[in-house]
């Protein structure tokens, strides 16, 4: 038997729950559908469980430096695997049951669970449900690529979801992978205990950051006694009772290098191979993802789609921006787009990345002259009253049009700072506005429009951005 429905949302991630609740609100009947966890990525395996666990090692690591403080910190620092799971499966869990209540208890949302696939453009299968609507928007999220190595079919090995279930520290934690995900994760587990080997085939950490961010960033995890390899093409994987040994082939030579543990980390793909994507007649693009336009319309007229699985943005910020402009542009007649999101993200190492904008690397291919200013975060007061001086701060600018460009924020506070410049690229104010503002002292923020008058001009050739 076939239900109608106003509106179907497949997916609860950081998109769909508040849809619905719109859609809902608005006096639409809609369907949501679920196949696994509520919540997403980010409840469930991202942000918030990995912020938790980030949060755990952050005070172990400061109760080592504790000395450095002037403080007596009694016996060595022990850190309870166990507990550090507990506490955060506890917060997970929280913010899990508060989306499944909230759905379950909205007044015109049917929650159906279970697998969603397309039987036409305006049907969903769910079980033995059969759901019609002329509006659907699809939110299925993404999940760790695996990549094709011989030998990982007879390896155990980790992704960011099942690095959630460990109550142990690893001996010796591989990491294949020297992006977001593998370094903070790495940085994590060395505080936790573990020897960690980070290896990456680029010639960088961090492809699409500058190089001298991404030096900064290998700097600090190389003093922390994290292994970091560059140049590192993982080959192929054997494991031989509780070892696990990875053959990289690094500069034309083969190394070899084992441990407990092995995280794969080397990107995501959406969750879109099992939807039945091509009976709803759904474009997508080569890496699975879901084509959209700048509204978030599928190809197809009355199918949306959101979050990781458009390939937009593969953030929980951006994933609610998605959410921001369907419902503006359906429900409050006020058209907004993705043309007016400015990039924008963070790296939650210790000290964090705030990113915002463009890249200086990015700025220069415009081939319009640019002016960059730096600082070292060690001249920064409120960074050496702290005692956490690693990092540096970089704003770059249009020097025709005194257009704020990009920044990138690497030490103490990072991934708050950056707010404030992120607000004047909205805000489309030129640089000498947040050069004359008055910041508050002591903080780091303050240092931002003494890096503005700072300002100088750089070479304007051309420079290819890693990838």
């Amino acid at each position: 038997m076939m239900e109608t429905f106003d509106a179907i949302v497949i997916g609860t991630g950081q998109a769909g729950p508040p849809l619905a609740k719109r859609l809902a609100d608005a006096g639409m009947r809609v369907a949501v559908v679920e196949r696994h966890l509520f919540g997403g990525t980010c409840v469930n395996t991202g942000c918030i469980p990995t912020k938790a666990m980030v949060a755990s090692a952050y005070v172990a690591h400061m109760a080592r430096r504790a000395t450095d403080y002037g403080v007596v910190a009694g016996d060595a620092v022990r850190v309870d695997m166990a507990r550090v799971k507990a506490r955060k499966d506890a917060i997970s869990e929280r913010s899990r049951l508060g989306v499944e209540r909230m759905l379950k208890s909205l007044t015109n949302c049917t929650v159906y669970e279970g697998a969603a696939r397309f039987q036409s453009p305006r049907d969903v299968q769910v079980e033995s449900s059969l759901l019609h609507s002329e509006r659907i928007f699809i939110n299925v999220g993404a999940r760790a690529s695996i990549p094709s190595m011989p030998g990982l079919e007879g390896a155990p090995y980790l992704t960011n979801s099942s690095m959630m279930k460990l109550d142990v520290i690893p001996a010796h934690l591989l990491i294949v992978g020297g992006s977001y995900m593998g370094l903070e994760f790495g940085q994590m587990f060395r505080r936790f205990g573990s020897q960690v080997t980070i290896l990456e085939k680029s010639p960088q950490l961090l492809g699409r950051e500058d190089q001298d961010i991404s030096n900064a960033i290998r700097d600090i995890l190389t003093d922390e006694e994290i292994d970091v390899r560059l140049n590192s093409d993982c080959i192929d994987v054997s494991r031989s009772g509780d070892s696990t040994t990875v053959h990289v082939q690094s500069k034309g030579e083969k190394q070899t290098v084992s441990g407990s543990h092995l995280l794969l980390a080397v990107g995501r793909r959406p969750n879109t191979d099992d939807l039945g994507l091509d009976e709803a007649g759904v474009r997508r693009d080569a890496g699975g993802y879901i084509v959209v336009d700048d509204q978030l319309r599928t190809n197809v007229p009355g199918i949306w789609a959101l979050g990781d699985c458009n390939g937009k943005g593969a953030f929980t910020h951006t994933s609610y921006n998605d959410f921001e402009i369907v419902a503006s542009n359906l429900l409050d007649n006020k058209p907004r787009s993705l043309a007016d999101r400015i990039g924008a993200y963070a790296l939650y190492i210790d000290p964090p990345l705030g990113r915002a904008g463009l890249t200086e690397q990015e700025a220069r291919q415009r081939s319009r002259p640019i002016l960059v200013g730096k600082r070292p975060m060690t001249r920064i007061a409120r960074a050496v009253e702290k005692g956490e001086t690693k990092g540096l701060m970089k704003i770059v600018v249009d020097a025709e049009s005194e257009e704020i460009l990009g920044a990138s924020v690497l030490g103490t506070g990072g991934d708050e700072v950056i707010h404030a410049v992120l607000d004047m690229m909205y805000a489309r104010a030129p640089y000498p506005v947040l050069r004359r503002a008055v910041h508050i002292h002591p903080t780091v923020s303050e240092l931002i429009p003494t890096v503005l008058g700072e300002l100088v001009a750089t070479e304007q050739t051309s420079v290819a951005t890693n990838t």
